[in-house]
């Protein structure tokens, strides 16, 4: 049997806590009155005024990032592009239900994370509170709304209660807040530990994300917050400010990540010249003079010659940047320039543009001319699939200098799981074309419907993920038709979507409830629901199992063989018969693990008795679901 307690967040982080402070556990409990004798008193905050971020449900938040998730994804190979060959992922579902599922698979493995969640501009839709086993009825009561409610339902799936969260609401803020903390805490999960999130937020949520990443993260995680110029012309229509720019608050996740650096580029590299002549190229300068005084700093204080007037100098005020033998080692190697006639007051100190190979420190202010607009994503999103189909899109020159940044070429996964139009798998994709990278993308996208009136329900797009999917197989097509010969890059996507699982669900009955009890009980001869592929369950089973998404599959007379990416490991799942030869056939492969649906032995216990003894002897783990 498949318990959901294999995605139970919080299970995991009790976990996490027994391998540090085991002495705080009794008989599986935590022993807080220990904990508080361990940590010490004067680390524990008072139980009186205290700086926090707090809100009206944030406790209903956190109960909701803990409960575990009971459905899975399936593949959708007809709206896939080259399923069986690519490592890329589009995932269609609600995104707090996608990252829950994704945990057991995906944790540590992000590099970078970039999402662009509803701004909560009082005319944003969002799907809140993340209910996903009450009724449409039990919804309506709880929220008092049922005028401008509405349920989201796709496949047979329900994917949450989707409704507006205006201005008037008592909430507003609360309501985003306790719709971004769990999904910030289950991503920072699936990061790496030198792993980056950045987030795209304007002026009416940047002091509360600010704030809430702050708590998910921790403060001493913060890297910067970004300003990017989105528009450089002003409006006319505005009653008070024309709004230029947007925000994006970037957080690491822990001090694995102690440097971060961006590729030179042309503008960097036009301020290096060679005015002396120097063999070893062009070269820019940096003062010497330190930016402490002489009494704060008095063992960098010392009096240097003037090579060329032969003038003994000291700074009247501040200390060098560097000690007396260092200064006299650039002396003797050139690296001191005083003007091209020794005219300066002061040395300033070489830096060669061959020595620039770690690239550049990043700046918190990100101009249009270099980092794209919205105006401009617009522009290319409607040539690649029409006018008014999506608003507002960001520019893939934006993401791409994200993934510069905080991305290596290769072995980087990226998520984005607010995806809309699929802004970052279009940017991934071209710069992998572009620096040869092997950068893969998973986006997730609710199938959110678009208006009956718009323009994309006019082009045949009844959803934004529908969008999603066609901007990214034309961008595809687009970026492959420009390579170079020999070039290859990744540009398919592996379609999966939300589901109830393919295995019947343990529910607790009542004690009275008989009839009930031997229900639950029938699970343990067949757990399986009728009429499921065996290609869902296989997905289902690598998910459980810790196995990604990409992991390679092959099929071979009935038996499915997965190859886990990141061990090498081989899995076997038996789900469509099973016999001794089948068994055989299984132990010639020595798999770390193989799986077998028990409703397979159909009865056959010598069958299923042998099964057992020779995966034991082969050092083989066996399991039957």
């Amino acid at each position: 049997m498949i318990h959901d307690l294999e995605n139970n967040f919080k299970q995991n982080n009790i976990l996490k806590l027994k391998k540090i402070f085991p002495e705080v556990f009794c008989e599986d409990q935590i022993d807080f009155e220990k904990l508080k004798l361990v940590l010490g008193a004067e680390n524990l905050a008072g139980a009186g005024e205290r700086y926090q971020l707090d809100w009206a449900g944030k406790t209903a938040a956190y109960l909701n990032l803990q409960s575990p998730t009971s459905r899975t994804l399936i593949p959708c190979k007809e709206e896939s592009a080259n399923f069986d060959g690519t490592q890329n992922v589009f995932i269609e579902a609600e995104n707090l239900e996608a990252l829950k599922i994704l945990q057991k698979s995906y944790a540590g493995s992000v590099k970078m994370i970039y999402i662009d969640p509803p701004y909560n501009t009082g005319s944003d839709s969002f799907i809140y509170p993340d209910k996903f086993s009450e009724s449409r009825e039990e919804y309506a009561r709880r929220v008092g709304d049922t005028d401008d409610a509405g349920y989201l339902k796709r496949d047979g799936v329900f994917q949450g209660a989707w409704r507006k969260n205006g201005k008037d609401s008592g909430h507003y803020h609360s309501n985003w807040l306790s719709m971004m903390l769990p999904r910030l805490h289950l991503a920072k999960t699936l990061l790496r530990e030198d792993g980056v999130i950045f987030i795209s937020i304007d002026d009416n949520e940047q002091a509360q994300l600010k704030l809430l990443c702050d708590e998910v993260f921790g403060a001493e995680n913060f890297v910067s917050n970004i300003i990017w110029e989105k528009r450089y012309t002003r409006s006319n229509n505005a009653r008070m400010f024309t709004t230029l720019t947007e925000q994006i608050v970037c957080y690491r996740k822990s001090d694995n990540l102690q440097e971060l650096k961006e590729p030179r580029n042309e503008k960097a590299d036009s301020t290096y010249t060679n005015p002396d002549n120097d063999p070893r190229g062009v070269w820019t300068s940096v003062s010497c003079v330190n930016p402490a005084t002489k009494e704060q700093r008095p063992n960098l204080s010392y009096e240097i010659q003037n090579p060329h007037t032969g003038e003994v100098i000291t700074h009247p005020t501040n200390a060098w940047k560097f000690e007396h033998s260092k200064y006299l080692s650039y002396q003797e190697d050139n690296r001191l320039y005083w003007g091209k006639n020794g005219e300066n007051k002061y040395p300033r100190l070489k830096k060669f543009l061959t020595e620039m190979d770690g690239g550049m420190v990043p700046v918190d202010l990100w101009k249009h001319d270099e980092t794209g607009t919205t105006d401009a994503a617009s522009k290319e999103l409607e040539s690649m699939i029409g006018k008014g189909i999506f608003t507002f899109p960001k520019p893939p020159s934006l993401i791409k200098r994200m993934l510069k940044i905080a991305s290596n070429k290769k072995d980087s996964i990226i998520l984005d799981f607010f995806s809309g139009s699929g802004t970052t798998a279009h940017a991934v994709m071209q710069l992998n074309a572009e620096d040869g990278g092997s950068r893969r993308f998973i986006c997730v996208q609710l199938p959110e419907e678009t208006d009956e009136k718009s323009e994309a329900r006019k082009a045949g797009f009844n959803t934004i993920a529908e969008i999603a999917k066609e901007r990214i197989r034309r961008a595809g097509r687009q970026i492959s038709d420009g390579l170079q010969s020999g070039q290859n890059v990744d540009t398919g996507f592996k379609v999966f979507k939300l589901a109830e699982s393919g295995f019947k669900q343990w529910r607790q009955p009542g004690k009275a409830d008989t009839e009930a009890l031997q229900g639950e009980l029938s699970l343990n001869i067949d757990s399986v629901l009728s009429e499921t592929p065996s290609e869902n369950l296989l997905c289902e089973l690598m998910l459980r199992m810790g196995l990604k998404l990409t992991c390679k599959v092959s099929l071979s007379d009935g038996m499915y063989f997965v190859e886990d990416e990141d061990t090498g490991g081989l899995y076997a799942f038996l789900l469509k018969r099973v016999d001794q030869g089948l068994i055989d056939a299984v132990l010639a492969k020595h798999p770390v693990k193989a799986v077998v649906l028990d409703r397979l032995f159909d009865g056959d216990d010598a069958l299923k008795g042998n099964t057992v003894l020779q995966m034991k002897d082969a050092g083989v783990m066996f399991e039957c679901v």
